[in-house]
């Protein structure tokens, strides 16, 4: 097959411009063609846009393209969980050890350093050019702008545009090209908690917050301005449910019972609740990624729920591995292409059964007192073994050089150990004298 020069992506979101960044880096043609406006010019990222965590596996990525410094400046330290309980009782629970944290970032403001240094780089971008179909034998990418179709000629396709991935659409209609997605029963809303009117945070700065409520959970993140982005997580039919409350009063007397400590700092909420969309959550999975030489990445071949906030990081990997890889075989993509969706698809597969795990830790056993406790034994045999007990969570968000299909196996070993351990007679009493070293020992 002809040597790979000139390569097409579609999709300008966080990886498809992270993707760019790569490969104009390595010398590669690089084009990328997107549905909607270029964001810069109008301004689609203005205000509050959801946030996201940046953690280690987001990090190394932006390391390795020089974006380092410049990402760090955009970034709000996370150094833990704070739970607010009905009564408005704080409790902070620390992600890791030495001060770890996880780092709030808008993503509209990310989005747009990454298409800027991708630009500097030599990639060009075509706004407004939705993608309508591939020739998957000849490398084609057809698109529509302003009513008028178009097609570009590439060597090598990448389709790295989201959980409804056109590319991934045409894969589908491909031979033996497996699919699944699963929305779960929650949907999401953005509410806001506005800045002090002295300018300053209304709550702790350095955490995610999280009002755990059993089936549901209200969460914020920190914004540079001072002001928090609010997401509640809450079934879309139940009785109690985005379709239960129907009303101005059935809202306000459900916030005012349920969150009171997080009402009083939202002055908007009735308006942000009316104005924001409720949309849904969906899990996506697929497979082969490949089709001759085009390629889905991120959410276009592995949508996950964001419980774990490993969505974007784990599509950056998705990028830094595929650059990796063409280093490991010299930019052979031929023998690239299935030696990637090979290694990938496993890890893929990983943090999307953990991310939908995660919800429910999040929103009901944060506040459970045997939960809190296997976290307290799990802390102590951390402290003391650090590098033989690392906890599930700090596996996959600190140990970026660790695979999450391994993460998911130690964290399965942890967890059938932790189960007998907290069988034991009287642990809540007992447990600090237990015999950590035959614990940690077992695995």
């Amino acid at each position: 097959m002809k040597q790979v020069k000139k390569i097409g992506i579609v999709g300008a979101g966080l990886v498809g411009s992270l993707m760019g960044i790569y490969l104009a880096k390595r010398g590669y043609t690089v084009n990328v063609f997107e549905g909607r406006p270029d964001m810069r010019a109008a301004n689609l990222a203005g205000g509050r846009s959801i946030n996201l965590a940046l953690s280690n596996r987001g990090w190394l990525p932006l390391k390795e393209v020089g974006l380092e410094a410049t990402v760090e400046k955009m970034v709000i330290p996370m150094r833990g969980r704070m739970m607010h309980d009905e009564e408005g009782f704080l409790k902070f629970q620390p992600y890791g050890r030495g001060g770890q944290a996880i780092n709030s970032i808008s993503r509209g403001g990310l989005n747009e350093v990454l298409v800027n240094e991708a630009e500097k780089n030599g990639v060009k971008f075509y706004f407004e050019h939705k993608c309508v179909g591939t020739n998957f034998e000849e490398s084609i990418l057809f698109f529509e702008k302003d009513g008028k179709r178009g097609k570009y000629q590439a060597d090598l396709i990448i389709g790295a545009d989201g959980a409804y991935s056109v590319v991934r659409r045409l894969m589908q209609r491909t031979d033996r090209f497996n699919y699944s997605q699963h929305y779960i029963e929650h949907g999401y809303k953005e509410l806001s908690i506005p800045a002090a009117l002295n300018g300053g945070f209304q709550i702790e700065k350095n955490a995610l917050h999280i009002w755990p409520r059993g089936k549901f959970m209200l969460i914020a993140l920190p914004n540079q301005d001072a002001s928090f982005t609010c997401t509640l997580f809450f079934p879309f039919e139940g009785e109690v449910s985005f379709a239960s409350l129907d009303t101005d009063e059935k809202i306000k007397s459900f916030f005012d019972t349920t969150f009171p400590d997080a009402v009083e700092l939202m002055p908007s909420l009735m308006k942000d609740y009316h104005r924001n969309p409720t949309s849904s959550l969906v899990t996506v999975k697929s497979y082969p990624w490949v089709k001759n030489r085009t390629l889905i990445i991120g959410d276009a071949s592995h949508a996950i729920v964001p419980f774990y906030g490993q969505g974007m990081n784990s599509g950056f990997e998705d990028c830094r591995v595929l650059n990796q890889m063409l280093d490991e075989h010299q930019d052979d993509w031929d023998k690239l292409l299935p030696a990637y969706q090979k290694l990938r698809k496993p890890d893929a597969d990983a943090i999307s059964n953990l991310a939908l795990q995660n919800f429910i830790e999040m929103r009901d056993l944060v506040a459970d007192d045997n939960f809190l406790l296997r976290k307290q034994i799990e802390a102590k045999l951390s402290d003391l073994y650090p590098q033989k007990w690392i906890p599930l969570y700090s596996m996959v968000t600190f140990k970026e050089q660790m695979r999450y299909s391994d993460a998911l196996e130690m964290g399965k070993k942890q967890k059938a150990i932790m189960d007998k351990v907290m069988a034991q007679n009287n642990i809540h009493k007992n447990w600090e004298s237990l015999d950590f070293e035959s614990i940690v020992n077992q695995l």
